[in-house]
C-alpha cells in the first residue's frame, strides 16, 4: 500500500516527465500517466517519431531541471465545456475523446481510466460538472492530483522501460508508447529498488521456465498460450494432485464440464453484460447457437447442482473441476505465464446454507495455509469489498453481512490483512490471497468468494427442514486460483529450486566412464527408483565428470550421484545434495537406504533432505 506522501510524488514525477517530453517533442499528445505499484508511467503519442530507452538520459535531463527549478503544481477547475476547448485548442485528441464521453455519459468507459487520474467532478445524477485541472508552468492536464506543492518535493526517480500500448487498452485504437519510471522518497530507496530489479531479473519465471525446460511459447499457437514441456506438467500434475488431495478431505467431488457452452448460459449467470467484450466466441455449423469458449466454471456447476432436487440434508454439495478456461485477454498486458489467454484453475463451489457459512469458509482457509506452508510461500489477505458504484449485483444487505462474516473469520485466523475497496466479483466479496513475484510485486493467488447472487438468477433451490424452498448460498473457491499465474510466483519465489516432491527430475545419475559395468550399475539403480515412482534420469554423456556435475546444478537437481568404480564395489552412493535441501554434512547410504529415503520425502512433501536420519 503506497504511503499518501510517496503517491503524490509518484502522481508529480509523471506530470514533470510529460512536461520534458513536451519540451522536447512539442506535438507530442498525450493519454494518461497514473501512479502504480512502484512509480508510475505516461502514455504518449508522436506519431511518426518514437521514443527509445536512448532517449531517456535528455528526458531526465529536463525533469533534473524542472524539479530543481521548484515550479509550484497549480490547481484550476473548468467547466466540462471549457475544458473540451481546451484540449481542442492544444491539440489533445486522446484528452478529447474522453472529455467528450464525460460529457455524453458522465463515463469514460475506460476500464483503466479512474476518475481521479481524469479529474472528473460528478453530481449526484453522475453528470460531470467540472473537470480539475494542475499547471506546472508550461504543462496543463487534467488531473484531480493530489500533487506535491512543488516540483522540487518530488524524491528520487529513474525513467526504466518503454513499452508499446494500445489507447483504451483495445487492440482497434492507435498505438502508443508507455513511458515508465521508478520512484521513492529517497534515492537509498529507489538504488535498493533498482538493485532488487536486477537481481530479480535472474528469477524472472519467463527466463527459468526456458533455463529449466518448463514451458514455451509458440508464435504459431499463438501469444498467451503456453505450451508445457514434460518437465513443466510434472510441476502441474503434482501441484494439481496435491490440491485435488487437499480438498477431498473437505468432501469435494471431482465433477467435468465441456469447454464450449451457449451464450445463453453466461447471460442468466449475470456474466456477459460485464465481460463478454473479453471472451472467445464459436461459431457452429449446425445451429444458430452462439457459443462461448468457456471463461469460468461456475455457471456450468450450478447446473449440475440444479439437475436434481436437493434437500437440506444434502448440504453443503461440493464440486470441484480442474480445467481451462479461456479469456481474450489484451495482446499489451500477457506476461509470461502471469497473464495469459488459456488458465488452468483448481476450481471449486460449495452450495450450502446460510448457516453453514462460516465452517466452509473457516475450513477453506485453513486449507489455505496448509497447502502454501508446505511450499514454504508466505502470503497475506485481501478483504475485496464492494465499494459505493452501481456494478455489483444483489441486495446490499447481504453485501454487508457477507463482507461482515469474511472479515471476521480472516481477523480470527490471525493472517495479516488489508481492505481493497471496489475488488470484489460483482457478484460478491471474497478473501484474495495475494502472493508475491520476484520483484515483490502482488499476484492473486488462492481466493474463496461468497455468492449470493447467482444462485438466485439460476432459480437454484433446496427444501428447508420446514419443508419451504430457499436459496442457497455458493462460494467459489480456487486454491491455486490460476495454476499458471500460481506458477509465475512459485517459480520466482523459488528460484526453481524446487523440492523433491515437485522437482521434474528428482535424481541425475552421473557415471565416471562408459563402461558397460558402469552403465549397468546406473540402469539399475534407476530401475529401483522407478519401482518407487521417483523420477531419475542417466548423464552417461562424453562430458567430464565437472561438467557433468555442473549441468545438474544449473537445472537445480536436488540428489545428484556420480557412480564410479568405488560405488559399484560398495553398492554404497554419497549424494550430492542441493544446497538449499541440506540438513547436515552429505552421507554415504546404501542404495537401497537412498531410494527409500527419497521416496519417502517425495511422499511426506518434506521441505529439506532425511537423509542425514539414514546414517
Amino acid at each position: 500500500m503506497t504511503d499518501k506522501i510517496l503517491h503524490s510524488q509518484r502522481h508529480s514525477l509523471a506530470h514533470i516527465m510529460a512536461t520534458a517530453i513536451k519540451r522536447h517533442w512539442p506535438e507530442a499528445k498525450f493519454g494518461v500517466g497514473p501512479v502504480i505499484e512502484n512509480g508510475f508511467y505516461y502514455d504518449v503519442d508522436l506519431g511518426q517519431n518514437k521514443l527509445s530507452t536512448e532517449d531517456f538520459s535528455v528526458i531526465e535531463k529536463e525533469m533534473k531541471r524542472i524539479i530543481s527549478s521548484k515550479i509550484p503544481f497549480d490547481h484550476f477547475d473548468l467547466d466540462i465545456d471549457s475544458a473540451i476547448k481546451w484540449a481542442e485548442d492544444n491539440n489533445q485528441p486522446y484528452k478529447l475523446e474522453l472529455l467528450n464521453d464525460l460529457k455524453r455519459s458522465g463515463t469514460t468507459s475506460a476500464s483503466d481510466i479512474d476518475s481521479n487520474e481524469l479529474g472528473i467532478e460528478a453530481n449526484g445524477d453522475s453528470m460531470v460538472d467540472n473537470v480539475s485541472f494542475y499547471r506546472n508552468d508550461d504543462f496543463t492536464d487534467l488531473c484531480r492530483g493530489p500533487h506535491v506543492a512543488n516540483t522540487s518535493e518530488v524524491g528520487a526517480f529513474k525513467l526504466i522501460r518503454i513499452s508499446g500500448a494500445y489507447w483504451r487498452g483495445k487492440d482497434t485504437n492507435p498505438q502508443m508508447q508507455r513511458i515508465y519510471g521508478a520512484a521513492f522518497k529517497t534515492k537509498e530507496e529507489l538504488n535498493n529498488y533498482l538493485q532488487a530489479v536486477e537481481e530479480a531479473k535472474k528469477y524472472d519465471h519467463r527466463k527459468l521456465g526456458q533455463d529449466l525446460d518448463l514451458f514455451f511459447i509458440s508464435p504459431l499457437v499463438g501469444s498467451g498460450l503456453p505450451l508445457f514441456s514434460p518437465r513443466g506438467t510434472v510441476l502441474r500434475d503434482e501441484l494439481n494432485k496435491y490440491s485435488q488431495e487437499i480438498r477431498k478431505k473437505l468432501g469435494y467431488q471431482n465433477v467435468w464440464t465441456p469447454h464450449v457452452a451457449k451464450q445463453e448460459l453466461y447471460e442468466v449467470s449475470g456474466h456477459w453484460a460485464k465481460f463478454g467484450d473479453e471472451w472467445l466466441t464459436v461459431s457452429s455449423k449446425e445451429t444458430k447457437d452462439n457459443l462461448v469458449l468457456k471463461p469460468m466454471n461456475c455457471p456450468h456447476h450450478q447446473q449440475i447442482y440444479a439437475s436434481k432436487p436437493r434437500s437440506y440434508r444434502d448440504l453443503p454439495i461440493r464440486y470441484m473441476e480442474t480445467t481451462t478456461d479461456y479469456r481474450d485477454e489484451k495482446a499489451g498486458e500477457l506476461i509470461g505465464l502471469a497473464r495469459v489467454r488459456s488458465l488452468t484453475q483448481d476450481d471449486s463451489h460449495t452450495f450450502c446454507t446460510p448457516q453453514q457459512i462460516d465452517e466452509c469458509i473457516n475450513n477453506l482457509v485453513s486449507t489455505v495455509k496448509e497447502f502454501y506452508e508446505t511450499l514454504g510461500m508466505s502470503l497475506k489477505a485481501r478483504l475485496s469489498f464492494r465499494d459505493d458504484s452501481d456494478k455489483y449485483l444483489g441486495d446490499r444487505e447481504l453485501w454487508d453481512r457477507a463482507q461482515s462474516i469474511l472479515k471476521n473469520i480472516v481477523e480470527k485466523s490471525g493472517i495479516e490483512y488489508y481492505i481493497g475497496e471496489g475488488e470484489a466479483a460483482f457478484y460478491g466479496p471474497k478473501i484474495d490471497f495475494m502472493g508475491t513475484d520476484a520483484l515483490g510485486r502482488e499476484l492473486q493467488l488462492a481466493t474463496p468468494q461468497l455468492d449470493f447472487v447467482q444462485p438466485e438468477r439460476f432459480g437454484l433451490k433446496y427444501t428447508d427442514e420446514d419443508g419451504q424452498e430457499k436459496t442457497p448460498v455458493m462460494i467459489h473457491f480456487a486454491l491455486m486460483g490460476s495454476i499458471e499465474r500460481f506458477l509465475a510466483a512459485y517459480i520466482e519465489n523459488s528460484k526453481g529450486r524446487f523440492p523433491v516432491w515437485l522437482a521434474p527430475e528428482q535424481i541425475r545419475v552421473i557415471t565416471v566412464n562408459q563402461e558397460d559395468n558402469t552403465v549397468e550399475f546406473a540402469n539399475k539403480l534407476k530401475e529401483k527408483a522407478q519401482e518407487h515412482n521417483l523420477r531419475i534420469e542417466i548423464d552417461n554423456s562424453n562430458e567430464s565428470v565437472g561438467k557433468k556435475i555442473r549441468s545438474s546444478e544449473v537445472m537445480k537437481i536436488p540428489y545428484t550421484v556420480v557412480l564410479g568404480e568405488k560405488e559399484i564395489l560398495s553398492g554404497k552412493v554419497s549424494p550430492r545434495i542441493r544446497g538449499d535441501l541440506k540438513n547436515g554434512p552429505e552421507v554415504e547410504l546404501s542404495i537401497q537406504d537412498f531410494i527409500a529415503h527419497i521416496a519417502q520425502e517425495s511422499t511426506n512433501r518434506d521441505k529439506i533432505s532425511t537423509l542425514n536420519e539414514a546414517s
